[in-house]
């Protein structure tokens, strides 16, 4: 297969133990022989495993990309090895010449589209785009194998992101994290390893947070603006990660933000420091700065979630081939969204605990950080 030379050079295969497992299985089952899949998840080099896994089990591709967060080097070698690669106007163009059966969709880009048998959505911010859709949805991002990628791989990403950036010293250094959640955890616990002094900014009327207990970690208010403006004064690295546009949008805030010393950088994927502060004034112009690495999250920490991914798209084709009566008599809407089913789910993690190399990472992560963004 033209992705085998770069992946055995790449990467060992305990760092995609769940790709692996699945092509393993689909190259005999084959439950997308004849299908046209879209698949939409960013463009780098470890997206080749589940592209791989995904030919294996049958199917025939067309690459969806986003127009930014991507690797141009990849999507180039992939045009020239003759595989079509769309953005969301050109895969609607498509879609009038030929429909596509699937589309296993990121940030919901492809969510305009109608394929025969429904979507697979990989993260939560694409949500939005399917509350009302037709179609079934299954959302990854909304069960507890997504945690892997969010709490584990996007806050080492950050820290990698940052060193090859050129700040490598976070040893006792004021660090302000906005957002508690999987991704803000993550991020807190990457800098902790890292000796960094963490502050989080959060909406405590959440409730209290046991990983940030646990580890000592003082939390302010984010209604509370005198106290954040007066963390991010002291600051020598800000980061957000609250999963909300504009969330760090207010006048007094955003003025200390532009006065600031503190490096800042944005880990979601909307542009949560609003329009106040300019783009050149954040790392990456606001985009999420693990997408300035050429892997922007470790294969080993994202291959579950690109597993359960595509995993759900034959979950979808198997429903259908059950029909719609069957997924009525579980009380589950044959449209919009929904969760990944807990059995896939505990497959995944099993195989990724046994056979992967992250395995007491992920014990630590289910034990101790949050669930909810």
């Amino acid at each position: 297969m033209v992705f085998d030379s770069i992946i055995d050079s790449s990467y060992s295969r305990r760092e995609y133990p769940a790709l692996n497992s699945l092509m393993a299985h689909w190259a005999k089952t084959r439950p997308f022989a004849g299908m046209n899949l879209l698949v939409g998840t960013p463009v780098f080099r470890n997206t080749f495993l589940q592209y791989k896994a995904l030919m294996m089990g049958g199917a025939k591709l067309w690459i969806g990309r986003d127009t930014v967060l991507c690797d141009f080097k990849i999507v180039e070698m992939l045009k020239g090895w003759g595989f079509p690669v769309l953005d969301a106007s050109q895969a609607l163009e498509q879609e009038r010449l030929q429909a596509f059966d699937l589309v296993l969709d990121c940030a919901g880009q492809f969510a305009r589209l109608s394929p025969r048998f429904g979507f697979v959505e990989l993260t939560r911010s694409g949500v939005q785009f399917y509350q009302d859709s037709p179609k079934p949805v299954y959302v990854a991002d909304s069960g507890i194998v997504k945690r892997i990628e969010t709490s584990l791989g996007t806050g080492e990403g950050y820290v990698r992101a940052m060193k090859e950036l050129g700040f490598k010293d976070f040893k006792e250094k004021p660090c302000v994290v906005f957002g508690s959640g999987k991704v803000g955890s993550g991020i807190v616990l990457q800098l902790l390893r890292e000796g960094a002094c963490v502050q989080v900014v959060t909406d405590t009327s959440f409730g209290a947070n046991p990983f940030l207990d646990a580890n000592g970690v003082p939390v302010t208010d984010c209604n509370d603006v005198a106290a954040v403006v007066s963390l991010v004064n002291h600051a020598d690295y800000v980061v957000t990660a609250t999963g909300v546009k504009g969330a760090l949008d207010v006048p007094e805030l955003a003025a200390a933000l532009m006065e600031s010393r503190a490096v800042l950088a944005n880990m979601g994927v909307e542009d949560e420091y609003g329009p106040k502060v300019p783009a050149e004034r954040v790392l990456a112009e606001k985009h999420s700065l693990n997408f300035v690495l050429e892997e922007p999250t470790h294969l080993k920490y994202i291959d579950a979630s690109l597993a359960l991914h595509a995993a759900l798209g034959e979950q979808l084709v198997c429903e259908a081939a059950a029909g719609a009566g069957a997924i009525a008599n579980q009380n589950v809407s044959w449209s919009g969204t929904r969760n990944p089913p807990e059995e896939l789910e505990r497959e995944i993690l099993s195989v990724t605990l046994q056979d992967g190399l992250i395995g007491p990472e992920v014990c630590e992560m289910l034990g101790g950080l949050p669930g909810d963004n």
